[in-house]
């Protein structure tokens, strides 16, 4: 899972850089290295040999559609996994506002808004190298709240920072503290799920993703443009702290989660 991070961290942090470089030789050849390269990924994947078990036929109804949101219910540490990613990125996203502190607030202009563009990608990268060579043991439930209450607390410094490298240095520790809690959760919630189950047990953890980041975004511009983007980034991660305590006294399962893997975690049926 860790070595699967860093590869898509690797390609946020080069994609833009060789976008940049691509761009000054027209727009035709964007695309063509765009297209040869969708191209590539597609026979890569049909090389994987993978095996086949028989499928299991069974009736389409509401109950099968809805099969991976019953499953995630009575899961303590599958549904606390989830949602805190979904409320602490809600709350303690502050991308979308990254244009406005790179023209605003730190006075660096286009330049200064690439670096802070890639300094959380470049932290996730870092982590992911590191969780890779060195993969968590113990205290995994733990762990993944103090990493969401570091993505909480980076937020904040960058928020009320004004000195550039200070600001990198907090996007940094926020993509860091960001890793370990995907390494975490994506693990747990693939460990925990029956094979039957498990492509809708995704389907549902990628919707509580990408609502998470889409839904951050928006809640941030919504804030900002009331209060201002300072009281926007430091009040999200203020919320976002909020949320660990507050999902540590919800899912004690998960917060007493001990190793990845556990045949039958405590608690759960």
């Amino acid at each position: 899972m860790a070595l699967s991070s860093s590869a898509g961290q690797t390609g946020i942090i080069l994609g833009p850089a060789v976008g940049g470089f691509l761009y000054v030789a027209g727009a035709p050849v964007v695309y063509a290295t765009a297209a040869g390269l969708f191209v590539l990924a597609h026979v890569l994947v049909a090389c994987v040999r993978t095996g086949r078990a028989a499928p299991v036929s069974q009736p389409v109804s509401l109950e099968s559609l809805f099969a991976g949101i019953a499953f995630i219910k009575g899961r303590p540490v599958v549904l606390g996994a989830i949602s805190l990613d979904l409320f602490a990125v809600l709350l303690g996203g502050a991308t979308a506002l990254l244009p406005i502190y790179a023209r605003d607030i730190l006075g660096t202009g286009a330049w200064g808004l690439g670096l802070l563009r890639s300094a959380p990608a470049i932290g996730a990268l870092a982590m992911a190298i590191f969780l890779a060579h060195r993969p968590l043991e113990r205290h995994v439930g733990r762990v993944m709240f103090a990493a969401v209450a570091l993505f909480g607390l980076a937020t904040m410094v960058f928020g009320v920072s004004r000195w550039l490298p200070l600001s990198m240095l907090a996007l940094v520790v926020l993509g860091a503290g960001d890793m370990v809690s995907v390494v975490i959760r994506t693990s747990l919630v693939q460990l925990d799920t029956p094979d039957a189950m498990r492509g809708r047990v995704s389907a549902v953890n990628s919707v509580f993703v990408g609502a998470s980041n889409q839904l951050g975004e928006f809640e941030s511009g919504m804030v900002a443009g009331m209060l201002g983007p300072v009281p926007s980034v430091v009040l999200g991660g203020l919320g976002t702290l909020l949320v660990v305590a507050l999902w540590m006294r919800l899912f004690p399962t998960l917060t007493h989660r001990d190793r990845l893997r556990e045949a039958h975690p405590a608690g759960e049926g």
